[in-house]
């Protein structure tokens, strides 16, 4: 590869990434703007030009997954040697490397769950809680480690926090004490003492720490809105006071402030380095024109330090589809509907993703895509490569590859040795043979895929290996169900965002308004992981015949389109079928271009389209704006936001039709300012 292969293909600002090969660099990166290219080509480059040698770069990710794909795209650049690692990976390495030197005996075994020691400590403590309870608390228990509180600071440090345990705070604490005594003297070490011991190591070993930062010299850090205060204090250690770091991140998606999480880290980059090189990414490759605006217009007015408003690349799409329905069950069917539709239509099963706001959503989905014939994957269930009839199909495969002849046709021997262990011709019926089938049938497929490469059975086991190890399951023909949380870093052709009701998102127990933007934020990251087809939906009741009491979550006000319902046919449910509203697409009532931008929504009109408008009943409506506000003693923009202001002054509504018939006036607004805004908008003076 020649120098500048490594800048070829890149717009400008990721050419900007890749030729800032010296740290401190900071690269703010919105949803679908290649930061992965970026940041790869920007490795490249630095080894290519001499300024890194490929074993002198870390590259520190969030999951295993993006570990892997960072180091592919790394082979594809001819670049070999690069460590990319998750944070706990590095680290355990490191420390597995020199305990016995600095320490003596066999490294610690790892913890890969919390919940058996739990319940032992829980049992010393003669307590019995449920296994649900069981896992609140070992998130409270992580919470406390990765924020360096000890079990005897835990109750003051999660009351000042506003964390709510699931049981008395003093408990959690005596749980935490029992836990880690338990671990200690079982010589175990679970994710969070990893990170904390390899930084003590470090720290009270100075060989150790010059051994570490002499291999390591140049760091790059993914989702850097993600790490968490005992992250930055092993990224610190590992840097040593150096600057040689590029952190890539997006204030827009910072969704695991519960965990731990703090985004400060990378809105602040700049202030802890005066010297960095700030560089945004906004040009969005990934999703269409219309769904870029609708992200871009939920986070309108959200208080996000250093908000990235994206830039659509791509051509013109549908429009995204509003869908309210009168229960869960008509909610699930309907969107079992309109996948079935969009299969139909050409889009593969695999490129379709149902996401919803918490696990338990998924049931009332799985009975409909069921009872529809629809396959899907359940997401953040077990592993791929760690599912029974999975383990046993590499085991056998591995064995047929030892004695593998020459020539043998890949694709067919692995559909012989398949075929043995349940794989069919077509799929079976029942769940759980489905989905076994559905995991055969995906190495099947990967077969395939690697035969048409001239690949052999022995490649095709080390692909399967190396897959297994970075945690990379192949494409399975299947509609994804999936949490909002589990679905970052992943898109989809399609996706249906079910649920959107106050109280479930944003969910009920978001108390304080930074609990509540970094809801917004969480709808934000599943708006984004579309590419094309957007399906947004709700239910006014639980259950057929349930209290529709329910009401549009209020991230959707101004959104939607559409004032009043527009309902479909009933289903073959008869009363209890699902009534959808589908949002014919806003029309700019000047030029007739299709709105997508928040304000423009609420205008009525492009931003560029020339408007006729009443200064004099702006300015009176400006007058009673600031009133209200001071008197309700909140700032102004809360009573109304200018662009409100300014559509009222252009459309002089002075009727109830007419002022609902604004978007951006709901419900809420209506009731409680309504009367005085047509008083105004009639003539009537400001009080």
């Amino acid at each position: 590869m020649e120098r500048d292969d490594a800048l070829a293909g890149l717009d400008p600002e990721q050419r900007e990434v890749a030729e800032a090969v010296r740290g401190p660099v900071c690269v703010l990166a919105g949803a679908g703007t290649g930061k992965t290219r970026a940041i790869t080509h920007r490795i490249a480059h630095a080894v290519r030009t001499g300024v890194a040698e490929p074993h002198s770069v870390l590259a520190v990710t969030f999951t295993t997954r993006a570990a892997g794909e960072l180091k592919q795209r790394l082979r594809g650049l001819g670049v070999h040697g690069v460590q990319a690692r998750t944070f706990h990976a590095a680290a355990l390495r490191q420390l597995t490397y020199f305990w016995p030197r600095v320490i003596g005996g066999e490294p610690p075994r790892v913890v890969e769950s919390k919940l058996p020691l739990l319940v032992e400590a829980c049992r010393s403590l003669r307590r019995t809680p449920e296994r649900a309870e069981l896992r609140d608390v070992a998130s409270e228990i992580e919470w406390a480690k990765v924020t360096q509180a000890a079990p005897d600071d835990y109750p003051a440090l999660a009351a000042k926090a506003g964390r709510t345990p699931p049981v008395p705070a003093e408990e959690v604490a005596r749980v935490y004490e029992a836990y880690e005594a338990l671990r200690r003297e079982r010589h175990l070490v679970d994710f969070e003492t990893i990170l904390e011991l390899t930084a003590a190591v470090m720290t009270e070993h100075a060989e150790v720490a010059a051994q570490i930062r002499g291999q390591y010299r140049h760091f790059v850090v993914d989702e850097y809105q993600d790490v968490n205060p005992l992250q930055k204090l092993l990224l610190d250690t590992w840097l040593g006071g150096r600057d040689e770091i590029c952190v890539v991140g997006d204030p827009n998606q910072t969704i695991y402030s519960f965990s731990g999480a703090t985004p400060r880290y990378l809105t602040n980059f700049a202030v802890e380095h005066p010297s960095a090189a700030v560089i945004r990414l906004v040009r969005d490759y990934r999703s269409t024109p219309q769904v870029v605006g609708l992200a871009n217009g939920l986070l309108a007015g959200a208080r996000t330090p250093h908000r990235l408003e994206l830039v659509a690349q791509r051509p013109d799409g549908p429009p995204p589809v509003f869908t309210e329905c009168e229960d869960e069950p008509a909610e699930a069917e309907t969107v079992a509907r309109q996948v079935k539709e969009l299969i139909a239509a050409g889009v593969p099963a695999r490129e379709i993703a149902v996401l919803f706001r918490v696990n338990a959503q998924s049931e009332v989905y799985e009975q409909a895509f069921g009872a529809a014939g629809i396959s899907y994957l359940l997401r953040g269930a077990e592993r791929f490569f760690e599912r029974p009839e999975v383990r046993q199909a590499v085991v056998l495969l591995r064995g047929a590859a030892r004695s593998a002849g020459a020539g043998e046709p890949l694709a067919q021997a692995v559909h012989d040795i398949l075929s043995g262990v349940g794989l069919t011709p077509e799929p079976p019926g029942g769940g759980g043979a489905r989905e076994r089938w559905e995991s055969l049938k995906a190495l099947a497929d990967l077969a395939e895929d690697l035969a048409a490469e001239g690949g052999d059975l022995p490649r095709f086991v080390a692909e399967l290996e190396r897959r297994a190890t970075e945690q990379h399951a192949p494409p399975m023909e299947g509609v994804t169900l999936a949490s909002l949380h589990a679905a970052k870093g992943l898109e989809w052709d399609a996706v249906f965002l079910v649920g959107l009701t106050d109280g479930m998102l944003p969910i009920v127990y978001a108390e304080t308004p930074e609990q509540v933007e970094e809801e917004r934020r969480l709808l934000y990251v599943g708006v984004t992981r579309a590419r094309l087809h957007l399906h947004l939906s709700w239910a006014l009741a639980r259950s057929p015949g349930g209290r529709r009491a329910r009401r549009p979550s209020r991230f959707l006000d101004g959104l939607t389109g559409v004032r009043a319902p527009v309902r479909a046919p009933a289903a073959s449910r008869g009363p209890r079928a699902a009534r959808p509203r589908v949002a014919a697409p806003l029309l700019c009532r000047v030029c007739g271009k299709t709105l997508t931008v928040a304000g423009e929504q609420k205008l009525g009109r492009c931003a560029t389209c020339p408007a006729d408008f009443d200064e004099d009943l702006l300015a009176r409506l400006k007058l009673w704006r600031t009133n209200t506000a001071k008197a309700a003693k909140v700032p102004t923009y809360v009573v109304f936001t200018d662009v409100t202001l300014q559509a009222l002054a252009e459309r002089v509504p002075t009727t109830e039709e007419d002022l609902q018939a604004i978007a951006g006036i709901g419900r809420v607004k209506f009731e409680r300012y309504g009367e005085a805004v047509l008083e105004i908008c009639r003539g009537g003076e400001v009080t």
